[in-house]
């Protein structure tokens, strides 16, 4: 299971996302769920969505794709999903002490450009393949 810190991903790219919080999880969903499709990624995914991002995807399980909104602090909420999980979970994020703390149930952390790496791929003309 992959577990995306969703604030923290979005968050790793000047790109403006700032000025449209919730389009920019929108954006951010629609290419994920796209990795998926493509098979960049592997399912289970779960995106953690915290504050205003929360207003641009509803919650919901679609193509292995489930989205899940953060009551409060985001980091409870991708912790409890990381120990939830029982089939071991990958955790994104490049927050440090979030890390630590997932990596205590039993969870592997991987950067921001782990999974941008490979969400990039959807825009290489043949996505990817052949590269």
């Amino acid at each position: 299971m992959l577990v995306i810190d969703a604030a923290n991903v979005i968050g790793s790219r000047p790109d403006g996302w700032w000025r449209d919080r919730p389009g920019a999880a929108r954006t951010f969903t629609d290419r994920v769920r796209a990795g998926v499709a493509d098979g960049l990624l592997d399912p289970p995914v779960t995106i953690v969505l915290e504050g205003q991002s929360r207003r641009g995807v509803t919650e919901d399980d679609l193509d292995g794709v489930t989205v899940v909104h953060a009551p409060g602090e985001g980091d409870d909420t991708i912790a409890a999903v990381a120990e939830a999980s029982h089939h071991g979970a990958i955790v994104v994020t490049a927050d440090r002490a979030l890390a630590e703390r997932v990596r205590t149930t039993g969870a592997d952390v991987v950067g921001p450009g782990w999974l941008l790496q490979r969400l990039d791929q959807l825009d290489e003309p043949d996505g990817g393949e052949g590269a």
